[in-house]
């Protein structure tokens, strides 16, 4: 059995909200219909009244919390599975996560996941809400990912989350010759017709994804990105709407383009790269306990690297010619 005893007020940018919207935020490790469960059960007070999930909140109200659930950790298993530790210390545990690794189990994916690799590598983590992990990857994308492996550390991590202040950067290899840099603001939610997808849609969620160009070659460019949100596939969402889809994404690539006249060599790099070429290379952050500043770096993978060398082969070619 899990439980969180916490108290706060309504922050101001969440004034007017529903009660369980407003929530969701404030707790983004769980589920906004397990908040509601909450609320429903007396487990949530607002000014020390029960209220319902769609009453109004507003800034300066006090919300008290004591919450006891099942916990979740309790359904995953830990596995003796190989982790890459970047940094690891009482409170973080930092990992650069390879590209065909799931994050947490789901339909499929029951085992062989990061969590159960976590539990087994860091037992604390069994008493923090999702074995600590407070922001995911996609299967296919690689690099760097952060764990809380404290309560202390998991509250930080998500307040930094939510103001913005962790930076997370990216980099990825992207269809189209980019002129210049620029940022894509434009809401995201589920496909009207896929719910498996992503979309810019007016009715979304704000999402704003920063990028800049770090190599140009003859129909692809090489970039790298910053995000102010965290949206579901929101990189991969992002650059297909500015027309730009990443090479090898399965879901939101369309067809792959090739340079006039390529070479052998690329033409099977390009059609071999299996998923979408996009890494988190870079990770910034304050320690959760003594505030000092943080940075991990993740090198490139060798598939990246080795499809960026063939790219540029083939511009070297084609100037040559």
């Amino acid at each position: 059995m899990a439980q969180i005893d916490d108290s706060l007020h309504i922050p101001e940018h969440l004034s007017g909200q529903r009660l369980d919207v407003a929530l969701a935020e404030v707790y983004p490790a769980y589920s906004r219909s397990r908040i509601k469960q909450w609320i429903e059960q007396g487990q949530v007070l607002v000014d020390g009244q029960a209220v319902k999930p769609k009453t109004r909140v507003y800034a300066e109200q006090r919300l008290q919390l004591q919450v006891r659930f099942d916990d979740a950790n309790a359904e995953c298993e830990a596995e003796d599975n190989p982790l890459d530790v970047v940094f690891e210390d009482e409170h973080l545990l930092v990992l650069d996560k390879p590209a065909g690794l799931v994050v947490h189990p789901a339909a499929g994916h029951a085992s062989g996941t990061l969590q159960n690799a976590v539990l087994h590598h860091a037992p604390a983590c069994q008493q923090v809400p999702r074995a600590g992990i407070v922001h995911r990857l996609d299967k296919s994308t690689s690099g760097i990912m952060v764990v809380a492996k404290s309560l202390l550390a998991h509250g930080s991590l998500v307040q930094q989350l939510q103001a913005r202040s962790m930076r997370r950067e990216y980099q990825a290899i992207v269809q189209g010759v980019m002129t210049g840099g620029g940022e894509v603001d434009a809401p995201i939610g589920r496909h009207p017709r896929d719910r498996k997808r992503m979309a810019v849609r007016e009715s979304g969620k704000p999402a704003r994804t920063h990028y800049r160009v770090l190599q140009r070659f003859r129909a692809h460019s090489h970039i790298q990105l910053q995000l102010e949100t965290g949206r579901t596939h929101q990189i991969r969402v992002h650059m297909q709407h500015i027309r730009y889809p990443i090479v090898g994404d399965p879901v939101y690539g369309g067809r792959g383009r090739l340079p006039p006249a390529a070479s052998e060599n690329l033409i099977g790099r390009l059609n071999g790269f299996r998923r979408q070429a996009l890494h988190a290379w870079q990770l910034s952050l304050q320690h959760p306990a003594s505030g000092t500043p943080m940075q991990w770096q993740a090198a490139l993978p060798p598939d990246m690297q080795k499809l960026l060398q063939a790219l540029q082969h083939d511009s070297e070619a084609a100037d040559g010619a």
